[in-house]
């Protein structure tokens, strides 16, 4: 039988490790193999791990420690957090962990501080502070939005930008909004939903309506971008999936001066008709390599919401991939059957 001890900082730090009737250390123990227990006594806070094998309590030792390093920025660990240390460990890792949870990106209207969850997100933070254009790509829950908007947020509570622009294409996802009562505002308002949300997490309603009313932010459709330059702006392209390639060169060539741009989406999800190429496709293609523009590819890991959505990501990434690959062996099939020879 194996043992280790790994000493805890305080009660506090132990519980927020243990979780809610100690949910968090009941994932480790399964997907390690071992038991793991408390204890406090003169020496301090620990805990004590055994298991058969010296690699399943190492492994779980380190979750452990980096859980405990988690709690120190974090006042709740959730069950989403705790399987993601167990992925990074369980593929060898471990070492991007070091640092996750410590970057405070900005504090919210609440008070609540804004922090990277995952490496991808904190390599998609890394890059909007070092490019001008950076896409952020990849699947729903990723916190592509979000924290696109903190960053905007905190650029311009920091006066690095003057403004926030906000926008996305007005493409109903499968639904027609055309006969929505109201004028063009309330016709627009269902697809810049999204980015209200955020932008009234992190700022409060007053404060953001103020913004608004001195124009130092502005939301509105893709289209309304056309024949502007935008200098001294943070200017996020949310949705950019469902923008064509005319309309991505558009709005490419907008940024101006002391400018930066986040363009964000998923390549899932496309909403155009059958047959229109994704502007947002064709512009990671093209733009790959370019100084000072960076691509950034979250995966389902980085998934941030319930633990279900990675689970119906990954399902559905499977069904995908199974359907393409019977297209490619019918197609091979058809091939290879003998043409029919024609009638002299």
């Amino acid at each position: 039988m194996e043992q280790k001890t790994v000493k805890i900082e305080n009660s506090e730090i132990m519980s927020r490790i243990f979780g809610s009737f100690d949910v968090n250390v009941r994932m480790i123990e399964k997907a390690f193999g071992v038991q793991i227990y408390n204890r406090s006594d003169e020496d301090g806070d620990a805990v004590m791990i055994s298991g058969e094998t010296a690699e399943g309590v190492g492994m779980a030792a380190n979750a452990v420690k980096y859980l405990g390093d988690m709690a120190r920025y974090n006042e709740v660990l959730n069950d989403q957090q705790v399987g993601y240390v167990i992925d990074m460990l369980k593929d060898g890792r471990a070492g991007e962990l070091s640092d996750l949870g410590q970057d405070c990106i900005c504090i919210t209207a609440k008070g609540k501080p804004i922090k990277t969850k995952t490496v991808g997100q904190k390599h998609y933070i890394n890059a909007i502070t070092k490019n001008t254009v950076v896409f952020g790509v990849g699947p729903a829950g990723t916190g592509k939005t979000f924290l696109a908007v903190a960053m905007a947020v905190k650029a311009l509570r920091e006066k690095q930008v003057g403004r926030i622009i906000l926008t996305r294409p007005a493409i109903e996802a499968g639904e027609k909004l055309g006969f929505l009562p109201g004028d063009l505002q309330s016709k627009i308002d269902p697809y810049l939903r999204p980015l209200y949300d955020a932008l009234f997490e992190m700022m409060g309603p007053e404060n953001y309506q103020r913004h608004i009313e001195k124009g130092t932010i502005e939301i509105a459709p893709l289209a309304y971008m056309r024949g502007r330059t935008l200098d001294d702006s943070f200017i996020i392209l949310d949705e950019a999936q469902n923008s064509t390639p005319e309309q991505m060169k558009m709005f490419l060539t907008r940024l101006g001066f002391n400018s930066k741009a986040v363009i964000t989406g998923d390549l899932t999800q496309t909403d155009l008709p059958t047959g229109q190429r994704s502007g947002l496709a064709s512009a990671v293609k093209i733009l790959e390599g370019i100084d000072d523009i960076a691509i950034h590819k979250f995966t389902d890991r980085d998934v941030v919401r319930h633990k279900l959505v990675q689970s119906i990501i990954r399902a559905y990434e499977k069904y995908e991939k199974e359907r393409a690959e019977a297209r490619s062996e019918s197609r091979y099939k058809l091939d290879r059957q003998p043409k029919p020879q024609k009638l002299k």
